[in-house]
């Protein structure tokens, strides 16, 4: 795990200690060592900061080149399956990492060598000899890596706050984008909140000639995998055998992932998900594998003892930490800084500080995350469902009118009736679930509200199979919601404190499998996650998990009503608002005293506009 930058230019001279002081604010993502190269004329600059994981020997630093010396790379991630390319391709290597295996293996195929890589990657490979560059980002996106153009200098970077600490960076907003954070909460890839920065696709690659980079120049990507191609024409029906398999390639991805040359824990809410990883775990490890979990002051919110009877029944050795406003003031600015574009996700506060306790005992972490996305985990998916009868399109207008005039719960609930069409349903639903603003909001709300969600709700179907309400809207959170703010949110907070953290869920093989289950073994008789509880169950009590699903919630509007309650006067005064000209002064007014006299649901909304107003003021 590390970060890595370059940049190149044929026009424009970068001095090097230049490009060495931008790459320096990537300290905390890689501690452990770095290293810089660049080219004989200057064009070409490549940067490394090295958080040290496998082969922990100065061999393996980067930037780390081939043995032929043609090649150069600088990468960051884990490659789970690179011992198995090794010996696949019979690859001959100098160290035991998996840096030089992907670099080896590029020489041997080419391109073609990227549909074989599974873990969690973004590299960045130069041919001295042919003067081409080669990018590549894994399949989820799970490890960040954006790009800056102006039609002169090109860059990438693990984090735009490299970029932006470059010379001669443009720091030119995309207004356009912003309708689509205060939808969504955050912004979806290829695009970031400036105009010349871009999210790196996902499941792509890059390849062009240096000499390419000029006026005029636009990457040429080109797909290696995509999420549709997964699906295939029949589904796996069978639970027993599904049970049985399935079990299998978890527990090979487990064991993968545990790998490592450095003390390696897990982070254990209580849940469905982290506790099967966890439990897969101990069945793996020899000693006591040390689990991470968070809990609040607030008892409303606090969960911090279902992780604590997990923990206990899997004897692992356990820290538990409880999260006070106090702990939430001293890093609240973070969530501007280390997350560089706005971004509404409040659980970063509690990601981060879970992730500085992880940091004091390991340097590795295994997650849940991509459970619910793959196996139908979120109330959301309900909400597909019912949205996608006929009737309830039929009838949705005079009960979601029924809704407003009751209390407030009900409400709520309403709200996600009034969809603006049935083709943004799915950006709808999100929304609206995560208490962020619809787009009849938005119509209210922003100043000039030329706004299109077209791009946002393109179809979530495969042409293999038809899909289920629940899956299409699943496919939408694995594209949008799991890569652009929960990878993120946990990408970004662990990387604060140098802290990896691996996803076995999105094992190219476990990914692979689950979208093939029935999606009625997934989501079974009224049950969300059925064939992994089923799983669960061999391994843990099953009263341990009876419960209802809470999630990674926070107590975000008891926070705005009380001790952050200066957020509110602070970034929602006329005098802010006004400065921007974004949005309307009288109806974020009257969002505040509707959510101040009692109406809790409205917290999301004044929190995006908080972090976009607060956003702004640090950065514009």
């Amino acid at each position: 795990m590390c970060g890595i930058s370059a940049y190149i230019s044929n026009s424009n001279k970068l001095r090097k200690e230049d490009f060495i002081k931008a790459t320096h604010t990537l300290h905390h993502r890689g501690p452990d060592a770095e290293g810089f190269f660049e080219n004989a004329n200057q064009t070409v600059f490549l940067g490394h900061k090295r958080l040290s994981i496998l082969d922990l020997s100065p061999a393996s630093n980067q930037p780390f080149f081939s043995s032929c010396g043609r090649y150069v790379i600088v990468y960051n991630g884990e490659l789970y399956n690179y011992q198995e390319i090794k010996q696949q391709f019979q690859l001959t290597t100098r160290t035991t990492g998996d840096t030089e295996v992907i670099l080896e293996a590029f020489i041997k195929m080419g391109t073609a060598a990227f549909e074989l890589l599974n873990g969690m990657f973004a590299f960045i490979i130069y041919d001295i000899q042919q003067q081409t560059i080669t990018v590549c980002r894994d399949r989820f996106g799970i490890k960040p890596l954006f790009y800056y153009f102006n039609g002169k200098e090109l860059a990438f970077s693990s984090e735009i706050k490299m970029l932006k600490a470059l010379p001669n960076f443009d720091k030119t907003i995309h207004f356009e984008k912003i309708p689509e954070f205060l939808h969504i909460g955050f912004i979806t890839e290829p695009n970031t909140i400036y105009k010349n920065v871009f999210k790196f696709p996902s499941g792509t690659f890059t390849q062009f000639p240096i000499s390419a980079v000029q006026d005029g120049f636009a990457l040429p990507i080109q797909t290696y995998w995509s999420l549709q191609n997964t699906i295939t024409p029949k589904v796996k029906t069978d639970l027993s055998s599904i049970k049985k398999e399935l079990k299998t390639i978890l527990t090979n991805a487990v064991e993968k992932q545990l790998v490592s040359d450095v003390p390696v824990g897990t982070f254990l809410s209580g849940g469905i998900d982290s506790s099967l990883i966890t439990a897969i775990a101990t069945t793996i490890k020899t000693d006591k594998i040390k689990t991470f979990s968070i809990g609040y002051d607030n008892k409303k919110y606090d969960e911090s003892s279902h992780a604590l009877a997990v923990a206990e029944h899997l004897n692992t050795d356990h820290h538990a930490f409880t999260l006070t406003e106090d702990d939430v003031e001293a890093i609240l600015s973070d969530i501007i800084f280390q997350y560089d574009e706005p971004f509404a996700d409040a659980s970063a506060f509690p990601t981060m500080i879970v992730s500085r306790l992880a940091r004091q005992h390991v340097t590795v972490t295994l997650s849940g995350d991509g459970a619910d996305e793959l196996f139908l985990g979120y109330g959301m998916y309900n909400w597909a469902a019912r949205l996608d009868n006929l009737i309830v399109q039929t009838f949705r207008k005079p009960v979601y009118w029924a809704t407003q005039i009751i209390e407030n719960r009900y409400k709520r609930g309403g709200l996600l009736l009034d969809y603006p069409s049935l083709q943004h349903v799915h950006s709808h639903i999100f929304s609206q679930e995560q208490y962020f603003l619809s787009e009849q909001d938005l119509e209210h709300l922003l100043l000039e509200p030329a706004f299109n969600f077209d791009i946002l709700n393109q179809p979530m179907d495969s042409k293999n199979r038809k899909l289920a309400a629940k899956e299409r809207q699943s496919f939408w959170d694995l594209k949008h919601y799991l890569k652009d703010d929960l990878l993120v949110k946990v990408d970004r907070a662990s990387m604060k404190y140098s802290l990896e953290s691996r996803v076995p869920f999105l094992d190219n093989q476990v990914v692979d499998y689950a979208l093939n289950i029935d999606a009625s073994l997934r989501y079974h008789n009224g049950t969300a996650k059925h064939v992994l509880k089923e799983i669960l169950y061999e391994l843990l009590p099953k009263k341990l998990f009876e419960r209802p699903k809470w999630g990674f919630a926070v107590p975000l509007p008891n926070w705005l009503k009380g001790r952050f309650r200066f957020l509110m006067d602070k970034y929602l005064n006329s005098t802010i608002i006004n400065r921007y000209d974004i949005v309307t002064n009288l109806y974020v007014q009257e969002i505040k005293e509707r959510f101040l006299k009692g109406e809790e649901h409205l917290y999301g909304r004044l929190w995006t506009i908080i972090i976009l107003h607060w956003w702004l003021e640090e950065n514009a």
